[in-house]
């Protein structure tokens, strides 16, 4: 199953670490953000992913490239123009590597990586955000409610849009950062069934959190599992440094791998 990772935004609100680089490369205990992202989703059994690019996305095809040199033990012999290789510790990742555009938005990025999910379902997720969530119960969650999406739902009082969740986890309403509001908000981790595309508009404007969920709940085919444990975003530097510090006492919470 496929893993779409949104890569490609300007991440303008951390200004002091993506002026050089974008968002999913800021790097958490020398690793970038993208890393830990696909660290959770691979020890679940994910590793095929395809990463929406944008904003600076050749740094992350270059970073990619270079992966199995970054993690392995070397010895270049520069007189004989010999490299030999001495220990591994790559992954068993498969990695699509997909332009989508520098200015577009969210949902036309996923309308431009159809072709990549084989008309499967398959997992989305943002390239700013770390949980603690168990991604084969996420997805079991999804098969049994048989609906066209579900979203990972949180709680954090006031900061994003608010989810009104009814009879059967089924999203009755969608509304983007209330002021004052507080209550159950859309984490950004989804499984989506390709019947979602149909939502999506060819153009650049389409804000997969706008239109394309709204009308998915008024549809009734949202459904939200709920995830009371850990969940961050690396919106402002003070997130870096809370993520950082997590790393760095040996306690991250998102690490669940060995």
């Amino acid at each position: 199953m496929k893993v779409v990772i949104l890569a490609g935004g300007r991440g303008t609100r951390i200004s002091e670490e993506t002026e050089v680089l974008p968002k999913p490369m800021v790097e958490i205990g020398g690793k970038p953000l993208i890393w830990h992202i696909m660290k959770l989703y691979s020890h679940y059994g994910f590793n095929d992913f395809i990463i929406c690019l944008g904003y600076r996305g050749y740094m992350i095809k270059e970073y990619f490239s270079h992966y199995f040199m970054h993690m392995s033990d070397v010895t270049i012999d520069l007189s004989k123009n010999k490299t030999q290789i001495h220990a591994t510790a790559s992954e068993p990742w498969k990695i699509t590597l997909v332009d989508t555009g520098l200015e577009t938005m969210t949902g036309s990025r996923i309308k431009r990586i159809k072709k990549y999910v084989d008309n499967q379902t398959f997992l989305l997720t943002y390239g700013d955000g770390l949980a603690d969530i168990n991604m084969k119960k996420l997805f079991e969650f999804h098969k049994k409610n048989r609906k066209l999406a579900t979203l990972t739902a949180i709680q954090n009082a006031g900061k994003f849009g608010v989810l009104n969740i009814g009879v059967g986890n089924k999203v009755s309403s969608f509304l983007e950062k209330p002021k004052g509001e507080s209550g159950w908000i859309n984490g950004g981790f989804f499984v989506l069934d390709p019947g979602i595309f149909s939502l999506l508009k060819n153009d650049d404007t389409v804000v997969w959190e706008n239109e394309p969920l709204e009308e998915l709940s008024r549809q009734g085919q949202l459904c939200a599992y709920k995830h009371t444990g850990f969940w961050g975003c690396m919106d402002t530097l003070r997130d870096k440094i809370n993520f950082e510090r997590f790393w760095q006492t040996g306690n991250a919470p998102w690490k669940v791998w060995g």
